[in-house]
């Protein structure tokens, strides 16, 4: 074979694979139009290593239309590889970076996708999508790291190894459980897999709880079972009236979604008809929700006059047919995706979105409705983590007490499947607890604690055997409390349980002092050889201050000690002045004068000690007073222990009737 025979054959091969190239692209292309994404997808997954590097703009193109395959059926780690390909291979594509910012955001990648969302600014300018997606990724950066209370659990009985979501309550006892399945139902063929999603097409089922309050294994829901692709369902208030969508095919043509009802009829469903919203059959609509009163039905829809992707709307019932469908508005709807309408018992209204700020893919929002004389508006919140994910969030059911209930997400499967998770707000307790001790430590077990708390809580709690006592309380609740026992004074103190989160436990303990005996005040200290008191006394002197306001009918004696070290009389005049500005103080702090006496007595009445000293200073012996003579015949370390333990200021009680007559 000549060279210029090589030549031209080389060149007829080029053409033909060129040609070839173009035609199986053009394959894929029209899967992709007929909405047969999962298809598409393999089919430019194919293509792709066969386009040469060179052509680098052919390259890019495919691998731009491969992430948007993956990404429309959710494959999102496929969909970030394709979507990287195609920015290193230059896509034309206006929107490339955008869609490549979204599944870097749905795949956990927040400081990724942030600078593809801010490549994309650039190429575009800002936009209600780009901002959202900025500040959703700053926020999973920072401040929603922090979950809310809900505990969410995979359901180990209905759940399969198929996908399983849009799970609805079909009863008013939460006892049974409507949801979509992909698994094969018993008895039935296995279908062929949809050229859309790459599954079986989606079957309804039901489950009920036994005796035993576990989930029965899922069985078809009969009557209205269906070869064709069944979605999402709505029960009417009264579960007599069951919704879902329906989409067909027909000779290989999909015929877009819409929305059938059904009526119960004994224990089973009556034929489906068809709910005709729109005259035009060819719009799609899905995702039926009828609101509590069954005056409104919720649909999702591309129809025109929708703000972004799909958009939720809404039809009222009239006669026997529905209203012009009105559109939520850009309270709820964005430049996404707005799906999965649902009511909940209470009244709140659920829906999912990847429009809105969330953690990636599709999160689900909870929305009040708002009026003032301008307007009406929705307010929106992310129910925030662990209920949503970066990962789909879809079709929430809620049980009629609002503190649990089942959603669907595709987190963690490594097939992308969705499966039915629990969530549970876990009853909060708050508990105050604790001690009532005498000044001594020893446990009075006849104490009484007495409790008035802001929302109208009035308590008397006995104190156990060995003092300690327990009582439940609520949060967002202030409490006085006051320790209370026959010959001893009171000791008041405040509580105040916050809005708090999680549960908790309050300890307070209470020492009561004797109205019979003098009492070590601690932590009252003078300057050396003065009656001047430091800085560091006054904890221990507004202690006493607390004291005599929680004990408003008592006088007290305060009483200064030295020990023998100087003269009598230097000790009797230092003592005496320290006695008085301990009482100086307490009149500073608005306490009556009559109430208070200030007595000095030197070196006069030394310490006794009790058991409790003598637990704490071996060398000390119970009875025996730490007088001169005494301290003198111990060691030089025990002598200062004992000095310093004379040296003190107490107090007593001199009368508790102060005032009452």
């Amino acid at each position: 074979m000549t060279f210029r025979r090589v030549l031209i054959f080389a060149m007829l091969a080029a053409v033909l694979c060129s040609c070839s190239l173009n035609s199986r692209i053009q394959k894929a292309d029209k899967k992709f139009a007929l909405g047969e994404y999962y298809r598409a997808a393999e089919m430019y997954r194919s293509i792709y290593p066969n386009v040469p590097n060179k052509k680098r703009s052919l390259k890019g193109s495919v691998a731009y239309k491969m992430g948007n395959s993956y990404r429309l059926i959710e494959n999102n780690k496929r969909a970030e590889t394709a979507y990287k390909n195609a920015v290193k291979f230059g896509s034309k594509d206006s929107l490339v970076y955008y869609f490549y910012a979204e599944v870097l955001r749905s795949n956990g990648k927040y400081k990724e996708a942030i600078k593809m969302y801010e490549k994309q600014a650039e190429i575009t300018g800002s936009s209600e999508v780009i901002s959202n997606g900025i500040e959703s990724c700053n926020k999973a950066l920072e401040e929603w790291k922090k979950p809310s209370r809900y505990v969410v659990t995979r359901d180990k009985v209905f759940n399969s190894k198929y996908s399983d979501f849009c799970p609805a309550f079909a009863s008013r006892d939460d006892d049974v459980l409507y949801f979509n399945s992909t698994r094969v139902a018993r008895g039935a063929k296995k279908s062929r897999n949809s050229q859309i999603t790459g599954q079986r097409n989606n079957r309804i089922f039901s489950t009920k709880t036994n005796v035993k309050g576990v989930w029965d294994s899922p069985e078809e829901v009969e009557g209205i079972e269906s070869e064709f692709d069944q979605g999402t369902v709505s029960f009417s208030s009264d579960f007599q009236t069951l919704y879902y969508t329906l989409s067909k095919v027909v000779k290989g043509e999909t015929l877009g979604a819409a929305i059938y009802s059904s009526d119960r009829t004994g224990a089973a469903w009556s034929e489906p008809k068809q709910v005709k919203i729109l005259k035009d059959s060819t719009i799609t609509v899905a995702h039926p929700a009828i609101d509590n009163e069954g005056v409104w039905l919720y649909f999702v829809s591309d129809m025109p006059g929708t703000l972004g992707g799909k958009d939720i709307w809404r039809t009222r019932k009239e006669g026997d047919g529905w209203s012009v469908p009105q559109n939520l508005g850009p309270s709820i709807n964005t430049a996404g995706d707005e799906m999965f309408p649902y009511f909940a018992p209470d009244g709140t209204f659920y829906f999912s979105s990847d429009g809105h700020e969330g953690f990636g893919g599709l999160d689900i929002f909870t929305a009040k409705l708002t009026e003032n004389k301008d307007s009406v508006a929705w307010v929106v919140s992310n129910m925030m983590q662990p209920i949503n994910s970066r990962y789909d969030d879809f079709g929430i059911t809620v049980s009629k007490d609002g503190d649990w209930g089942y959603f669907s997400s595709n987190r963690g499967d490594r097939k992308n499947y969705d499966h039915i998770y629990r969530f549970e707000l876990p009853h909060l307790s708050f508990n105050i607890e604790g001690t009532v001790t005498n000044s001594m430590g020893e446990p009075l077990g006849d104490a009484v604690i007495k409790m008035v708390g802001d929302n109208g809580t009035i308590a008397n709690i006995k104190t156990k055997k060995n003092g300690t006592y327990s009582y439940p309380i609520e949060k967002s609740t202030k409490y006085v409390i006051l320790a209370t026992c026959r010959g001893f004074l009171n000791s008041k103190n405040e509580l105040t349980v916050s809005d708090a989160e999680k549960s908790e436990n309050f300890k307070m303990d209470f020492s009561l002092t004797s109205v019979s005996r003098p009492v070590k005040m601690d932590n009252i200290f003078f300057e050396f050889g003065s009656a001047k008191l430091t800085p560091e006394s006054n904890n221990g002197l507004d202690a006493l201050v607390k004291l005599l306001n929680d004990n408003p009918n008592i006088t007290i004696e305060i009483a200064a000690h030295t020990d023998y070290v100087g003269s009598d009389d230097a000790n009797m005049k230092l003592s005496q002045e320290r006695a008085k500005s301990v009482v100086d103080y307490l009149l500073s702090k608005g306490i009556e004068s009559d109430r208070l006496t200030a007595v000095g007595y030197g070196e006069s009445e030394p310490v006794v000690p009790d058991k409790a000293l003598v637990r704490q200073y071996k060398f000390l012996k119970i009875g025996v007073p730490l007088t001169e003579t005494f301290i003198k015949g111990l060691g030089k370390d025990q002598q200062e222990t004992a000095n310093q333990i004379n040296r003190r200021t107490e107090f007593k009680v001199v009368k508790t009737t102060y005032k009452m007559f």
